[in-house]
């Protein structure tokens, strides 16, 4: 089944085009008329009006009865004329160029008037009933190849244009949900992606839910995310965030999401205010659902790569509000997604890293890593990394929140994934100064290293040993891990000539022999046979140490028994 076209006539007739754009109009001055921030309840007035004489000149547009009708051709002109007048009062009224308030409002009554005259006049024609009797056929989607599809989505255009939105939306959204690859078909049709963009401002709850899951869908293909561009759909997506439904606000945020995942777009987002309303749903979530304050987030993530708008998104209090929600238990996804945000905020800028700290955001970061306080491993693995970034110029700080002791429980009681969590943390904190690796000297982490050197997993052992290295480089450390008397002696034991890993263990052995105590414990071992196994992979320096006169009769005993 394919397209049905009109044989009587290669190119639409002056009639036909005059009907066109007197459509197209009505669409524009109804966009328009949203922007206008005087005389709201004038203008809500007209729009009604311009939305009804939309439904009327859209069903007589589709319905193609054919032939001259000069009471419609006059009808037409006469709303021609009348929207030029609408255009021009928005004109002024959006620039507050009128000449007063009075005048104003008796120029949006006539105009309110007019249209009503219009109204009545199109039904009194007789056109828009019969144009009504359009039926949507049913499409078996399983069996139904591309002509099926395009004359079906034909049918759902007809029926949206004279204004049975919601089951020509439902039927669509049908189609879009079973079936992903039909959306590039509508997408095709001249018009169709507008009117469902259109719909977004519908005044009926189930219209605008409808149209914002099938805007979503369309966002989901490349050429959908063309098309709802030029149909201009940013500033309705944004508007139906702010004041839609539930269901509606997060359809349309899920929109933006996929439209602001190419640049060129969150511009549009930014200019239309985009970024007050997805940060007022971040900021108050309690008023808002998990799934829409994530949603909001990943946009406002996608507009921070943005280096100009990052800042206008600081600026406007986006810091303080994501801390709060960030230390919120309201829902799992939500709070990654605000950590997430809020790590792209303080990547590379320090003002924004100390703004952070001021409002006491890394006590809240380093609560997540509260082991007396439930969360899952992701949370705190992304809590992690926002305050890795945070105190790259401020360790103090983040060892005076209790950061080194929320990692040691870690370490030492932590399921597998956490503990390797753990871990990484352990060694970012060993390199970050050396007044960080006294404090983890002091408070055990050396002991609960050593133990990590004989874990199965090669990774563990290796993180665990470079962690313990960088450690050992301060005095005080050394001489705190030669009092357990074990550390050295696993050390030791650990060494196997039979493999080639031994590297990091001795680079720490090589450390400790600066020691007399230390070198005492690995003489003393009972594994003084790896050391010389090893001389050839760096053991030599070790070697000739223990074997200095001081050690030379002990080492010679041992050495030869």
């Amino acid at each position: 089944m394919g397209e049905e076209e009109n044989p009587s006539s290669s190119s639409p007739s002056p009639e036909k085009e005059q009907l066109k754009q007197a459509i197209l109009q009505i669409s524009s001055q109804i966009s328009v008329s949203h922007s206008i921030k005087v005389f709201t309840a004038k203008w809500q007035s007209a729009r009604n009006k311009l939305e009804e004489l939309f439904s009327h000149l859209a069903a007589i547009e589709n319905c193609e009865l054919g032939g001259r009708n000069p009471s419609l051709s006059a009808a037409v002109a006469e709303i021609l004329a009348t929207l030029a007048n609408c255009g021009d009062l928005a004109r002024r009224c959006s620039e507050f160029t009128y000449t007063g308030k009075l005048l104003m409002q008796s120029d949006l009554d006539i105009l309110s008037a007019n249209l009503d005259s219009h109204i009545a006049s199109l039904r009194g024609i007789g056109l828009v009933e019969q144009s009504h009797a359009l039926v949507v056929s049913r499409l078996s989607l399983a069996s139904a190849s591309k002509d099926d599809v395009r004359f079906y989505l034909n049918d759902v255009f007809s029926r949206l244009k004279i204004g049975k939105k919601r089951e020509a939306l439902i039927a669509f959204n049908e189609v879009a949900r079973e079936y992903e690859r039909h959306i590039k078909v509508g997408v095709e049709i001249d018009g169709f992606v507008n009117l469902i963009v259109h719909s977004l401002d519908s005044h009926e709850t189930e219209v605008q839910e409808a149209a914002a899951e099938a805007v979503s869908s369309i966002a989901g293909i490349p050429l959908g995310k063309a098309a709802l561009v030029s149909a201009a759909a940013i500033a309705p997506l944004i508007r139906a965030v702010e004041s839609g439904s539930e269901l509606c606000n997060e359809f349309a945020a899920r929109c933006l999401l996929k439209m602001t995942e190419n640049s060129d777009n969150v511009w549009a987002v930014l200019a239309h205010g985009g970024v007050p309303a997805l940060l007022k749903i971040c900021t108050c979530a309690g008023d808002s659902g998990t799934q829409l304050v994530s949603l909001a987030c990943g946009v406002l993530k996608n507009l921070a790569a943005v280096e100009e708008i990052k800042r206008f998104m600081v600026e406007d209090g986006a810091i303080a509000g994501l801390i709060t929600l960030a230390g919120s238990r309201g829902g799992e996804d939500a709070q990654i997604s605000a950590l997430d945000l809020l790590h792209i905020i303080v990547r590379g800028d320090i003002l924004n890293r100390e703004a952070i700290i001021a409002h006491g955001g890394l006590q809240t970061l380093v609560g997540i890593m509260d082991p007396e306080r439930p969360g899952s491993t992701k949370t705190r693995e992304v809590a992690f990394r926002c305050i890795t970034t945070i105190c790259l110029s401020s360790v103090t700080s983040c060892l005076a929140s209790g950061f080194a002791d929320h990692i040691l429980h870690f370490l030492r009681f932590g399921e597998a994934p956490v503990q390797e969590l753990a871990l990484k943390a352990s060694f970012w904190l060993s390199g970050a100064s050396d007044y960080a690796k006294k404090v983890m000297g002091e408070v055990g982490f050396m002991d609960v290293l050593v133990e990590l050197l004989e874990s199965k997993s090669f990774d563990i052992r290796e993180i665990a040993g470079e962690t313990l290295s960088d450690m050992l480089v301060l005095h005080k450390n050394r001489r705190r891990f030669v009092q357990n008397d074990e550390n050295v002696v696993v050390l030791m034991r650990l060494l196997d000539p039979e493999q080639g890993n031994n590297k990091v263990l001795l680079s720490i052995l090589a450390s400790l022999s600066r020691s007399n105590s230390a070198r005492k414990k690995m003489l003393s071992s009972g594994y003084l046979k790896n050391i010389e196994k090893l001389e050839e992979e760096g053991a030599k320096e070790i070697v000739r140490k223990l074997s200095s006169s001081r050690f030379r009769n002990v080492f010679n005993v041992l050495w030869h028994s």
